[in-house]
Parts: C-alpha cells; structure tokens; sequence
C-alpha cells in the first residue's frame, strides 16, 4: 500500500510532555559516495491527501509534533510514537519506509549501521527489514514519551534491559505480537534480512492510555530568516559506510546515497530524501549488555550540524537526561532552526561527517 502526502489543517492541536541478533553480510567499503537525483517523497496518514507543501511551507495551526506539518487526523495526532529498528546492511537495501518516517536516526552499530525509524503523523505497510534492538536505544528513545518499539529481539541482556525501561517492547519474538502486529518474512529477501511488518497494525498494540510524542525540534516560522552557510550537503562515513546527502534546490530535499549508490525506499521507489539533516557527533562506548557492541551516548552534550534548506548551521547539541529532547544551539547560544517537514539524524563519531561546499 504507497502512502499519501497530507498537509491540511484539521481543528485540534496534539502536544504531550512528557544487541545483538542475526549474522551480517559483508560491510560495504565505498568511499567515493556518489548523489542520485532528488524527488518529493510521499506522506500518508489514513486515507486523506490534498496538496503537497513544500519544505519551506510554514503551517498555522495545529501541527504534527515530529514534523511540524498541520494535522490533517485528529486520530493520527493522537497516537504515540512507533519506533521500528530498520536493518541497514547491503542486503537490505531498499528498505522499505524510510521515507514515511518522520525522524530517522542512523546508529553505529557492529557491522556499519542500523536506522532507529520513528513513524507518527505517517504510516508504512509493509516496513523494514527490521532487525534486533540495542541498549543505545534506551537512553535515544526516551524523550518520545514511552515509545512502541518494533524490533525482530536481541540476545538475553538487550532483551532484559528493553523489558526493563519504558519502551513499549513489540518484540517480533512473541507470538501474539507477531500476528498482530502483521510480522512475516518477505519471500524475494533473504534471512535474516527480510523481517517485515505493518506500522497500521503495529499502532493497534499501544497500552492504554498511550500518549503523542512531545516536539523534538523547533522549526523556522514565517517571519524567520534562515540562517547559516551555503553547503551542498553532508558526505563521510559512518563506520566504513560511505554516506552523502546531497541537497537539490528544485525540491528543498536531501537524497542519500549509501556505499557510492543511490539509495532507494522501496515502498514508492523513490529515492530516500529528507528536509533536514542533523549530525549529531557522540561517543560511542561498549555496550554493557554486549561488549561487541557500541553503545551511542547521547546524555550530555557535543558538537552538532544542522543541515536545513541548503544551508549549514554549526553549534551543540545537548542533553540533561533520557526524556529530554535534543536541544540544539548554535555558537552563540540561540536555538538552531529545523524547516517543517522530516528528518534524519547522524550519530556520527568526531569529524566523520562533514559539509559539502
């Protein structure tokens, strides 16, 4: 089912306060990425559409809390947040969801890298390959007010750690999960990297009582300069993952490539765009459920990128503890500004990011 771009204004706005597992394929080890053009991808909530808007498009009513697009479903607003781990290994591309996400976070993990995708405002049937949690995932997801967490499970010690926290576990290892959830196992993937599932379903299995999201970011308003300076994206690497967001002024997007290939979202077949890029330079540390693998830190503060609009801003990104948002900050203090619309953040060790003139 392709998902539909939604942006009109409904009447009520939401706002809430609040490790290992399967082998790898080889890692890529490009390092000449390379750009594929830029295309507005779609958006979907339900079953309404009307116009698409533009990246630059300001709303004036009630918004989406992870995008800062209007509602369009009253319903939609009001879910929690869904986070589902998405597998990044060559196998897996093209993924399928990618662009129906609001945010996605990119995770160093063993073998290159994993996408944490968070779905609110959109939906995506089917989604993935999804693929096992890691404790990093605690402390990252918890400013998303008790998140649902879709994940394939984990060994022994990530299992426990993520019963254990306030993520709401949708472990692909329990049964009645599976089902409800609508797990199966595409059939033109190989294992282990064609675990799907469906986000419409997913949404079905939150708690009573489960609660939107609170704003992660803050967007530029109408009456707001955008500031910074020129910059034709973001290229380096990410654990030996060559990656490059390029930005196409037609559209107002970044299209990623990964490896020197253009990469796609299988579920439109577009290429995998976004409005804003944020690299987010953190320290990565063994995990202690799993000493192989690293474990991001994203309590404390850092050197932060935001990319928005074909411009550069540099400055901080911090963090008192799990359940606050990131707030980021530029050199002077002020709040850096994000366009309307989605976005992925990098949490990229020191220096592997970098702009593009």
């Amino acid at each position: 089912m392709r998902c539909r771009r939604i942006v009109s204004c409904a009447a009520l706005a939401f706002v809430a306060v609040g490790c290992s597992g399967g082998g790898s394929a080889a890692p890529d080890t490009s390092t000449s990425p390379a750009s594929s053009s830029s295309s507005t991808s779609s958006s979907s909530s339900s079953s309404t559409s009307t116009v698409v808007a533009t990246s630059t498009t300001v709303p004036t009513g009630p918004v989406y809390p992870l995008t800062g697009l209007p509602v369009v479903d009253a319903a939609v607003a009001a879910r929690p947040a869904l986070v589902v781990k998405i597998d990044n290994n060559r196998s897996a591309r093209p993924q399928s969801g990618l662009n129906e996400a609001d945010i996605v976070f990119e995770e160093i993990v063993e073998v290159q890298t994993r996408f944490a995708a968070v779905f609110q405002s959109r939906d995506a049937d089917p989604v993935g390959p999804i693929r096992s949690g890691r404790t990093q995932d605690i402390d990252l997801l918890g400013s998303f007010n008790k998140p649902l967490f879709a994940w394939s499970g984990g060994n022994k010690n990530v299992t426990k750690a993520i019963d254990g926290s306030d993520l709401v576990s949708l472990s692909a290892q329990k049964s009645q999960v599976y089902q409800a959830g609508g797990f199966h196992r595409d059939g033109n993937r190989r294992a282990p990297h064609n675990l799907m599932a469906d986000t419409s379903k997913l949404f079905t299995l939150a708690p009573a009582g489960s609660g939107p999201p609170p704003q992660q970011f803050q967007y530029y308003t109408s009456d707001q300069v955008r500031t910074g300076e020129p910059a034709g994206g973001v290229a380096g690497e990410m654990f030996g993952l060559a990656v490059t967001w390029t930005f196409d002024a037609s559209s107002g997007l970044y299209t990623r490539a990964s490896g020197g290939e253009p990469h796609l979202d299988a579920l439109t077949g577009e290429p995998f765009t976004t409005d804003n890029v944020v690299v987010m330079e953190v320290e990565y540390r063994p995990s202690p459920a799993d000493v192989r693998s690293p474990e991001a830190q994203t309590i404390g503060t850092g050197t932060a990128m935001v990319f928005t609009g074909g411009k550069v801003v540099h400055g901080t990104w911090s963090r008192p503890d799990r359940l606050s948002p990131i707030q980021l900050t530029d050199a002077d203090g002020n709040p850096m500004f994000l366009n309307v619309g989605r976005s992925v953040v990098e949490l990229a060790r020191a220096g592997n990011l970098v702009p593009v003139p």
